[in-house]
């Protein structure tokens, strides 16, 4: 029996009632690595229906460190459901297991770095077919909050976060389907939200297996906190201090070395390294929000290999 921790209930893993801010998001988020493969990736949709369309996010990255990736801002009139762009999630049992599926195209990225200038890297990578089905199932318990109505928080107000085995196909390009099985990481948000809101994060996930998940979060100078996931318990991890080793003259994360105190007592050192990365951004008001994405191997405590995603958001510095 999965485990619901916090004010959620199953039924949060739907959509809900429309707020009436104008930047009111309900998204959903899926990553998902195969470390037998080397091959992973990530596909998120944010509903901002009373904006009028929805932000479509797909990346999946090949083991030489290439992606295929889109990104696209549908129309949409409603929030009733994640139904765009190509992209369709399907609750099959809530708090349990989900279904994300894709159909489109992709840009084909050699380097996925070129992203770092979006309108060129649209207009000079190829377009490629891209299908992705995949099953998501719990591994762990479903946490979170809903947020108080009167809360001004502008960036996650509500939110939900689990960690899942992912089994599916992927078939990129002419060729054949690939079976796809490993661990990934599910998040659901709603509320408004402004990408902006927030002056940066460091975001780090990972699964080790069925039995061992983990979420860390810090600031840009490398301090928060975040948790395991052990089965079916959580063990909050109360003091974080982040080391970022950076690629040259950039802010894209190459490797990173955190010192994590548990709250039973227990130290844990986690390293990571970035095996494939893509810079993306979010831009409104001229203002534009970096959003580092790499996908990480990790070994904990010097023994154990797990896969995931880390994720830096960081906000144009003022001169």
């Amino acid at each position: 029996m999965i485990r619901i921790v916090g004010n959620l209930s199953a039924e949060d893993d739907y959509t809900h009632e429309l707020g009436p801010e104008e930047n009111f998001n309900e998204s959903v988020y899926f990553n998902f690595f195969d470390k037998a493969q080397n091959r992973g990736g990530f596909v998120r949709i944010g509903n901002r229906a009373n904006e009028g369309y929805a932000e479509m996010t797909v990346i999946v990255w090949n083991p030489d460190g290439s992606a295929m990736f889109n990104y696209a801002k549908p129309s949409i009139s409603d929030n009733h459901g994640w139904d765009a762009g190509g992209l369709k999630i399907d609750v099959v049992k809530p708090a349990e297991t989900i279904r994300t599926i894709y159909a489109g195209e992709a840009l084909f990225l050699a380097d996925p770095r070129s992203m770092s200038d979006p309108g060129t890297a649209f207009r000079e990578n190829p377009k490629q077919p891209l299908a992705i089905e995949l099953t998501h199932e719990a591994v762990g318990p479903l946490y979170g909050h809903v947020g108080d109505p009167e809360d001004d928080n502008q960036f996650a107000r509500s939110h939900s976060e689990q960690h899942m085995r992912v089994t599916g196909t992927i078939r990129m390009g002419e060729g054949d389907a690939i079976s796809f099985s490993g661990h990934g990481l599910r998040d659901h948000s709603w509320g408004p939200r402004y990408w902006q809101a927030t002056p940066s994060y460091r975001w780090i996930t990972g699964n080790f297996g069925d039995d061992l998940g983990m979420i860390v979060r810090t600031n840009d100078q490398g301090e928060g906190g975040g948790l395991f996931h052990e089965g079916q318990e959580l063990v909050r991890i109360t003091s974080t201090k982040l080391k970022t080793t950076y690629e040259p003259g950039s802010n894209y994360h190459s490797n990173l070395h955190a010192e994590l105190q548990l709250e039973d007592g227990r130290k844990r050192v986690l390293e990571g390294r970035v095996m494939g990365f893509i810079p993306l951004r979010n831009r409104r008001s001229g203002q534009n929000t970096h959003v580092g994405e790499g996908m990480t191997e990790y070994t904990l405590d010097g023994e154990r290999i797990g896969y995931g995603l880390s994720e830096y958001l960081d906000q144009p510095r003022e001169d």
